[in-house]
């Protein structure tokens, strides 16, 4: 069986405080992209077989969301040994969330391959095991995310429609812990589904990520990504999630590859 796992990005991210638990509770927009990784899973072999191609991934197996899927299910149900490859075209520590998305997709395909029966909430339940961002990828619709990242609410974001995404990532990427390190949490102003049905021109006033302030002036470059879309044209940039990949939003098709010499560079419609 063959899946794309697909990227997102943060429309708004506000860290509102920390918990006794040492995690944050946060509210934010995620909204699903067509950028896309391909993860294949074929049952076989006498154990878990994970090959990786595309862009460099780094760190053990077990390590792995896409094993770590596996694991669940054989804890839980007895599954059997499968063999995975998963080829990462999604840039990593880039607050795009890919490593999530082939965590999610991984435990829907294993749903399916072994008819496990499991409806969308059991899921979701076992992404939140695998990561705070994993539960979105199991509906993958535009989505308000409270609390720790696993509350999920589905909203309507035809706002969007017509409009032309960009991302840019540099060539760097911006750790999750060295982001929340940097961060103050605080109480927002306005709820965000409000203010996304604001006219979307006005979005670059009101919808903020908490993490870019600290995030820019520790790397200037990406601060200077975003300037960059305004300056070619956008109604809404910002930084996705903790780092380090820019999005812009424009209501035309600007044509950018040669605009970001070094960096990766993705656009699409929306």
């Amino acid at each position: 069986m063959i899946s794309f796992p697909n990227a997102k990005i943060n429309i708004g991210l506000r860290v509102i405080r920390k918990l006794p638990s040492g995690y944050h509770e946060i509210e934010s927009i995620l909204y699903p992209l067509g950028l896309t990784d391909v993860l294949e899973i074929v049952p076989g072999g006498k154990k878990v077989n994970l090959l990786l191609s595309g862009v460099p991934v780094h760190g053990k197996q077990e390590d792995n969301l896409c094993f770590k899927a596996w694991q669940l299910f054989h804890e839980d149900f007895g599954i059997s040994p499968v063999k995975i490859h998963l080829h990462k075209h999604i840039p990593i520590g880039a607050g795009l969330g890919g490593g999530s998305s082939d965590g999610a997709y991984a435990l829907k395909m294993l749903n399916a391959i072994f008819d496990l029966k499991l409806e969308k909430t059991a899921l979701e339940q076992y992404a939140a095991m695998l990561g705070s961002d994993c539960p979105f990828f199991i509906s993958n619709q535009p989505t308000l995310v409270t609390g720790t990242g696993t509350q999920l609410s589905t909203i309507k974001m035809d706002s969007l429609k017509g409009f032309f995404v960009a991302i840019v990532k540099p060539a760097f990427n911006v750790r999750t812990a060295e982001a929340y390190a940097g961060i103050t949490p605080k109480l927002p102003e306005g709820a965000l589904p409000a203010l996304i049905n604001k006219d979307i021109r006005t979005w670059r006033s009101v919808i903020v990520n908490d993490f870019e302030q600290p995030i820019f002036h520790k790397y200037p470059a990406i601060r200077k990504i975003k300037e960059r879309f305004y300056d070619l044209g956008a109604v809404y940039a910002a930084m996705s999630g903790s780092g380090s990949a820019v999005y812009g939003i424009f209501d035309r098709n600007v044509k950018l590859k040669r605009k970001f010499p070094g960096n990766f560079v993705w656009q699409a419609k929306l």
